[in-house]
C-alpha cells in the first residue's frame, strides 16, 4: 500500500469517528445532530469571517474602500493617485471642501502644523503637527506595537497619546542608556558568555533571534522580563527606576523619545500609589518624559473604564499598573477625582501645579446641558483666578476600542463632527475659545477627514485606527482577546508567538509615512482652498450636501437648525 493510500485511510477513518461523534454521542449542537461533520464548517467560517471580511464584501464602516487602502498605500509610501473614479460615490450627505477662484501651488503652502498648548503654563508644548495619535494603551496593544509607534511618532515628528494603561517601558525604546542617565535607570548586563553568544547568532541569524536569546538568559529568574528594554549596542538591558529620587531624573523632555500625552483613567495605572489613591511625586517623575496631561473621563466606544481580560494582564501589565496578573482588569466607570465638576477642575489645576505643564480633560458629548454646565464652572473657576483646562479632548460615539460593551458602541455619545460644533458653540458663548484648546478623534482616517475636522473647530486631530491600519492592523477585530481570539498580525494581542513576528523597525517607517503623506494631502487641501497656512482653516471653508441633496453654503445655518442651538 502506498502512502497516500495509508493517508486516505487514516482521513476516512477520522471523519467515520467524528460523524459518530457528532451524530451519537455529542449534545451541545442539534445542527450536528442533523447534519454530522458537515456542520463544523459552519464554524470555520465564522472563524474566518472577520479576518477576511475586507478582502471580499464592501466596506460598510468607512465612506468608502478607497479611504481604507489609502492608508495601506500611504504606509508603504506608494502611489496614491487614483483612476478613473472612486470606487463608491457619496451618495448620502456629506461636507464639500470649498475652492478658491485662485487656488496656490503646493509650495506655497506653508510646512508649519505646529500648535501650541497650554502658553500661559510654566512650560508650554509646541507640537508639530496638528496630528496625534491617540489614546492606546500598552496592554491593549502588544509591546512590540508599542515600540513601533514610539519609533514612528519619533521619525515622524508627531505626538503619541499613551492611553490609560500610563507610560511604559516601551516608550523608552528609542532611549539610549548613558552613563548619566544610570542614575534613574534599573539596568542589567548579561555574562561575556551571554554576551558572545547573542553576537554568534546575530551573525548567524537575525538580530530578532539574537536578542530573543540574549533577553532569555540574561533575565533568567527576572520577572516582568518584558518591561525591560534591550540597548543592542551595549547589551545592556533598562527600564526606568521609578523608585530613583526625583532629583536624578532630566530637567527636560529628552530629545530621543518621542513626544507623548500622559493619559490618566479612572484606574490612574501609573501615578498611584499602592491605596490606589493618586501618588503626586510618581506623577511628577512621569511628567519628566511627557509634554502634557489628558485626564480621560470617557472614549467614544465606552463611557466606562477600561477593559482587558485577563489572557492579556502579563506580569509586564501587571507590573506597569500595580495589579495582579493573570486576572480581568476592569478600571472604575468613573474618575475618582470626578465626583463633582468642581473637584474635576481642582484635580486639573492640581496637575498643572505639579508638572508646570499643559492638562486638558477628555469628554464624550450627549447632551448640551452637561456640556454647558461644564462650561460654566470652568468659566467660574477663570473668573475666580484658578487653573483652567488647557484644553479639552473631544470623542465622537463611533470612536473605536479594543474592548467595549456592544450596548455603548455607537449608540451613546454624538458624532465626532456634531461634537466640535457643540464644543467650540459653547466655548464661544462662555468666552473660552481662546484659553482651550479643542483635540477631535473618531473615524478619522485620511486628510480630507482631518480638514473637515479641523474647520469644524478643531485645534489637533487624534486618530487611533488610521495609525493602527498603517502599523499593519487587517482589521480582524480580535483585539479584546476574548474567546481566544487573538490579533493576527501581532498588534493587539500578549500572545508571544504573535507578537514576536511582528516587524517593529519596518511598522515604524510605514507609520510614520502615513502621518507625512496625511500632512502633504493636508497641503493639497490647503492649496485648493487658496489658504497658505493652517490656522486659515474654518467652517467657511464648508458646505454641507444633505441626504435630501439639499445644499448649505453656511454650515452655521445647517448646524443650528439641525442641533437647535
Amino acid at each position: 500500500m502506498v502512502w497516500w493510500q495509508i493517508a486516505l485511510l487514516v482521513i476516512v477513518f477520522g471523519l467515520v469517528q467524528l460523524f459518530i461523534y457528532d451524530k451519537y454521542v455529542q449534545r451541545k449542537s442539534s445542527l450536528l445532530i442533523n447534519y454530522p461533520v458537515l456542520a463544523r464548517m459552519r464554524y470555520v467560517f465564522e472563524l474566518l469571517r472577520e479576518p477576511l471580511r475586507q478582502y471580499f464584501a464592501e466596506e460598510t464602516f468607512y465612506e468608502s474602500r478607497d479611504k481604507v487602502e489609502w492608508v495601506y498605500k500611504a504606509a508603504k509610501d506608494r502611489n496614491l493617485f487614483l483612476s478613473f473614479s472612486v470606487a463608491q460615490p457619496f451618495s448620502g450627505s456629506r461636507f464639500i471642501i470649498k475652492n478658491a477662484n485662485r487656488v496656490l501651488n503646493t509650495e506655497e503652502v506653508s510646512e508649519d502644523f505646529s500648535q501650541t498648548f497650554g502658553k500661559e503654563c510654566q512650560i508650554p508644548y509646541v507640537s508639530p503637527s496638528v496630528i496625534v495619535r491617540s489614546a492606546m494603551s500598552d496592554g491593549a496593544l502588544s509591546p512590540e506595537a508599542t515600540r513601533s509607534f514610539a519609533m514612528g511618532a519619533l521619525k515622524g515628528k508627531f505626538p503619541v497619546n499613551t492611553g490609560e494603561g500610563g507610560l511604559t517601558s516601551n516608550y523608552f525604546f528609542t532611549h539610549r542608556p548613558t552613563s548619566e542617565r544610570l542614575a534613574y535607570l534599573e539596568s542589567l548586563e548579561g555574562t561575556a558568555l551571554q554576551k558572545g553568544l547573542y553576537r554568534l547568532v546575530k551573525k548567524l541569524f537575525n538580530g530578532a533571534i539574537a536578542s530573543r536569546l540574549y533577553r532569555k538568559l540574561a533575565l533568567a529568574g527576572t520577572k516582568a522580563k518584558d518591561s525591560f528594554i534591550l540597548d543592542t549596542d551595549s547589551l545592556l538591558l533598562y527600564r526606568i527606576n521609578w523608585s530613583a529620587p526625583l532629583e536624578v531624573f532630566p530637567k527636560t523632555v529628552p530629545e530621543d523619545i518621542p513626544d507623548i500625552v500622559l493619559q490618566i483613567g479612572s484606574g490612574l495605572y501609573g501615578v498611584r500609589k499602592e491605596d490606589h489613591s493618586f501618588d503626586p511625586q510618581r506623577y511628577e517623575k512621569v511628567m519628566r518624559f511627557c509634554k502634557m496631561t489628558e485626564v480621560k473621563i470617557a472614549q467614544g466606544a465606552k463611557q466606562t473604564g477600561g477593559k482587558i481580560i485577563s489572557e492579556k494582564v502579563t506580569d509586564d501589565v501587571a507590573y506597569y499598573r500595580g495589579v495582579e496578573a493573570g486576572k480581568d482588569l476592569m478600571s472604575p466607570n468613573r474618575f475618582p477625582y470626578a465626583n463633582t465638576l468642581e473637584e474635576l477642575l481642582g484635580f486639573v489645576a492640581t496637575l498643572k501645579e505639579i508638572s508646570k505643564k499643559p492638562v486638558g480633560i477628555k469628554i464624550v458629548i450627549s447632551d448640551v446641558e452637561q456640556l454647558d454646565d461644564l462650561m460654566v464652572a470652568i468659566k467660574g473657576r477663570k473668573g475666580a483666578g484658578g487653573a483652567i483646562p488647557d484644553f479639552i479632548t473631544v470623542d465622537g460615539g463611533d470612536g473605536g476600542s479594543a474592548t467595549a460593551p456592544l450596548e455603548l458602541m455607537e449608540s451613546v455619545g454624538l458624532s465626532l463632527i456634531n461634537s466640535l460644533y457643540l464644543l467650540d458653540f459653547y466655548l464661544r458663548m462662555h468666552q473660552l475659545r481662546d484659553k482651550i484648546k479643542i483635540i477631535g478623534s473618531g473615524k478619522i482616517l485620511t486628510p480630507d477627514d482631518v480638514a473637515i475636522a479641523l474647520c469644524m473647530g478643531a485645534d489637533m486631530v487624534g486618530i487611533a485606527r488610521g495609525f493602527m491600519m498603517s502599523g499593519g492592523c487587517i482589521r480582524a477585530r480580535h483585539c479584546s482577546g476574548a474567546e481566544g481570539k487573538k490579533c493576527p498580525v501581532g498588534m493587539a494581542t500578549q500572545d508571544r508567538k504573535k507578537r514576536l513576528s511582528y516587524l517593529v523597525l519596518q511598522k515604524s517607517h510605514h507609520i510614520a509615512n502615513y502621518h507625512r503623506q496625511l500632512l502633504q494631502g493636508l497641503r493639497t487641501i490647503l492649496a485648493v482652498t487658496g489658504e497658505a497656512h493652517i490656522s486659515k482653516l474654518s467652517r467657511k471653508h464648508l458646505a454641507f450636501r444633505d441626504v435630501r441633496g439639499e445644499l448649505f453654503f453656511d454650515v452655521d445655518t445647517y448646524f443650528q437648525n439641525k442641533l437647535h442651538v
